[in-house]
């Protein structure tokens, strides 16, 4: 039996107990949608193994003068249907197991979209709130230069992370384009504006959350309008989902960052909130609600769950006393297989990430192929684009998932999976 061929397999189930990282998770979703389609040993193997690592030091000359020494990675998982797409963050507690998982799921995310490309991720060992602009500026140059040889327009293109913006991103086109001796705008996604980024492409993940946080509401019966939830992280995709909830009509209750909660049974000021956050750095201390401990919010007797912070919020601890009937993953990898498991007996509903957030890599898309082009859309066609990209992914892993009586998160990956699967038989191996 060749590498490529299927064979026989039985649905391979998460196990039932946290699984220590998000690379555990990553593999164990992989697993179980190998099962499902009957691939060989040999194709399981080479989907669950990235194609390309890097690990670089990245040394920062502090502006007292002193040196700091971080570590960099950058992971492309899949090349089999175009370069490798992916974001950077700045996290002190990034690791290159880490790095490897979010590679994964980028490449099924891209999968799922029928977005041209494979998936990458790329992280420094940094937190950016210790440090000063020129020292950012600094680091990600350096890291940039380290990774030259393995990024390109054509070969893997960075984006905006946790702990990364668009200014991070402009940083990157230019460390690029000096090397190269010409401007490469297509170097990364979510740049300026006047740098040739795209509108809508910094709300995008937050609007694709909303887009699917509606949908799935209705798909539960439950009227978006009055219509209650709680946002667990307040950055870059939680803040966005918890306005956008808003405008949609749904009552915002609690949101949360990493320093607490706070929570209104009437709903919350979305606007005063953020001013608040604007002046504090912190939700925490508004006087438009109650303060909450952080893991209480995910446990309020809402209608909607957002985890839109970090991995592996939603566990075996803790999963029983969610009681959202509809969960959607605005961050990666927040519910852990065994979370998974107790919210399928629990007939709670969970939008997986690699659908719910994809709003941010189909307008990444949208900003390459502009930059390709040299002609922009404006704001309106983005997001109507969008809309169409994220509702037509929706209708595609619910009918699959009805017609095979699998989670949405089992139907999302076995499509994703199948596809970078298929563009692997077709290209063959070489040589």
């Amino acid at each position: 039996m060749s590498l490529l061929e299927a064979a026989p397999a039985p649905l391979v189930l998460p196990h039932a107990t946290p699984l220590a990282t998000p690379l555990d998770d990553a593999r164990s979703q992989l697993s179980a949608a190998i099962g499902v389609l009957g691939y060989s040993d040999g194709l399981h193997s080479l989907l669950a193994t990235p194609r390309r690592e890097m690990t670089v030091a990245v040394p920062l000359r502090r502006d007292d003068g002193t040196t700091r020494l971080f570590t960099g990675y950058r992971v492309q998982h899949n090349l089999s249907r175009g370069p490798a797409k992916g974001g950077l963050r700045y996290s002190p507690n990034v690791t290159l197991d880490e790095v490897r998982a979010l590679a994964m799921w980028m490449t099924w995310k891209c999968a799922l979209l029928d977005v041209p490309y494979g998936g990458a991720k790329g992280g420094v060992t940094i937190d950016p709130r210790q440090f000063s602009q020129p020292e950012l500026e600094r680091v990600t140059r350096r890291y940039t230069s380290e990774i030259l040889p393995i990024i390109g327009p054509e070969k893997d293109i960075p984006a905006p992370d946790m702990g990364t913006d668009e200014r991070t991103m402009a940083w990157i086109m230019d460390t690029y384009s000096v090397n190269v001796g010409y401007t490469v705008p297509g170097i990364v996604t979510g740049k300026p504006i006047s740098l040739g980024g795209s509108h809508g492409r910094a709300s995008a993940t937050s609007r694709g959350v909303t887009q699917m946080a509606i949908a799935a509401l209705k798909h539960r019966g439950i009227r978006p309008e009055g219509a209650t939830a709680a946002v667990q992280g307040f950055g870059k995709v939680g803040h966005d989902a918890a306005v956008f909830l808003t405008d949609a009509g749904v009552r915002v209750v609690g949101v949360s960052d990493q320093y607490g909660a706070v929570y209104n049974a009437a709903g919350l000021d979305c606007e005063r909130l953020s001013a608040h956050v604007a002046a504090t750095g912190r939700v925490v201390g508004f006087d438009g609600a109650e303060p909450i401990d952080g893991d209480a919010l995910l446990e309020l007797d809402v209608d909607l769950l957002v985890p839109a912070a970090v991995e592996g919020v939603l566990h075996e601890g803790n999963a029983s006393r969610v009681t959202a009937p509809v969960i959607v993953e605005g961050a990666n990898g927040p519910t852990s297989p065994a979370a998974d498991l107790i919210f399928a007996a629990n007939g709670q509903l969970v939008v997986p990430d690699i659908l719910a957030n994809a709003g941010g890599v189909i307008v990444s898309y949208f900003e390459w192929v502009q930059g390709n082009q040299a002609y922009w859309w404006n704001a309106a066609e983005v997001e109507h684009k969008l809309a169409e990209r994220m509702l037509a992914a929706w209708h595609q892993v619910v009918d699959y998932a009805a017609a095979r009586d699998l989670s949405l998160r089992a139907a999302a990956t076995v499509l994703a999976v199948e596809r970078v699967a298929e563009a692997h038989l077709l290209r063959g191996l070489y040589p």
